[in-house]
């Protein structure tokens, strides 16, 4: 029973362009871990820390539901310049017959001033999508379908981006990220530039700090209408203990997808360990485990601005 109405859910998506192209190209948020590095979905936001950091994300959606999406990332955060910050995006998805890679290039450039600190970037990716020969013996497929028949070309698209990504005296941050402003496809029989809705991903947070307990909260809000996904608002609390050492956090959705969940995770020295669980509030839930996504974090040497900028 439940192989049929997986199967049903993955055709609808297929006919609908909905899950099978927008996915990872309009909608960036597969992650609930990304307003800690908001880099993955605002390209913004590269480059703002003082200190690199790699970064190694595994999410499993629907757990326990076969078929169900799976998400390895792997990115780098970083300078080139005093200026100037580099994001790397490495993107391997599945989901039942469907699959996506994804390679991409965010490039910023930050003002600063005493109380105030703004990037605006850019992101180019290259995005894959195919479909596994054995999605053909299906027995609802009907022989000769024409978006199963293009899937399996390997088609491919170009996709760019904006974002703007700032902090107000280290405390107010705000984003706006505008995803797919420009996709244009690659590969299969026809090229040029896609039939699609423009979206947006707007965000607001601020950082309360109490020093006496070594005590930071971070509330943030994301609301996001991307092309072909309903408008949704996600809201996050993260609370930082003991410099960092001890991370927990609510997540939530509402929308296109209600969800929540909790956040747990630790910051020692340069390595970092998080752990997010999450259940749907619809009646799918009945039918899985829930959410898990797994990220681990390396610090690299923090960046002396000051130098870079002289040696410039």
């Amino acid at each position: 029973m439940k192989k049929i109405i997986f199967s049903i859910i993955i055709l609808a998506m297929a006919y609908s362009n909905l899950e099978a192209q927008s996915r990872l190209i309009g909608e960036r948020s597969i992650y609930t871990q990304y307003f800690m590095t908001p880099f993955l979905i605002n390209p913004g936001a590269t480059g703002q820390n003082e200190y690199g950091q790699f970064i190694a994300n595994y999410r499993n959606t629907w757990a326990s539901f076969s078929g169900s999406p799976k998400t390895m990332t792997i990115a780098y955060d970083g300078v080139l310049g005093n200026r100037i910050g580099i994001g790397l995006i490495g993107i391997s998805d599945s989901f039942a017959a469907f699959s996506t890679s994804k390679g991409g290039l965010n490039l910023s450039y930050t003002i600063e001033t005493p109380d105030h600190k703004v990037g605006f970037g850019v992101s180019g990716e290259y995005i894959q999508y195919s479909l596994r020969g054995d999605a053909l013996i299906n027995e609802i497929l009907q022989d000769g379908d024409a978006v199963v028949m293009d899937r399996l070309n390997d088609n491919s698209y170009f996709d760019a981006g904006f974002g703007i990504y700032g902090m107000y005296k280290g405390k107010l941050m705000y984003g706006l990220s505008l995803p797919s402003v420009l996709s244009t496809r690659l590969g299969g029989d026809t090229n040029g530039a896609v039939d699609k809705e423009y979206g947006y991903i707007a965000s607001l947070g601020y950082r309360f700090e109490v020093p006496e307990k070594d005590l930071v909260f971070e509330p943030s809000i994301y609301a996001k209408k991307l092309m072909f996904v309903p408008f949704h608002v996600d809201v996050n609390l993260k609370a930082d203990f003991l410099n960092e050492q001890l991370t927990a956090g609510l997540i939530g959705s509402v929308g296109a997808e209600n969800r929540i969940g909790f956040l747990i995770g630790t910051q020692l020295t340069n390595f970092g360990f998080y752990y997010t669980y999450n259940m749907s509030l619809n009646k799918f839930q009945n039918y899985n485990n829930g959410s898990h996504e797994l990220s681990v974090r390396m610090r690299f040497q923090p960046y002396d601005r000051k130098s870079i900028s002289a040696q410039e």
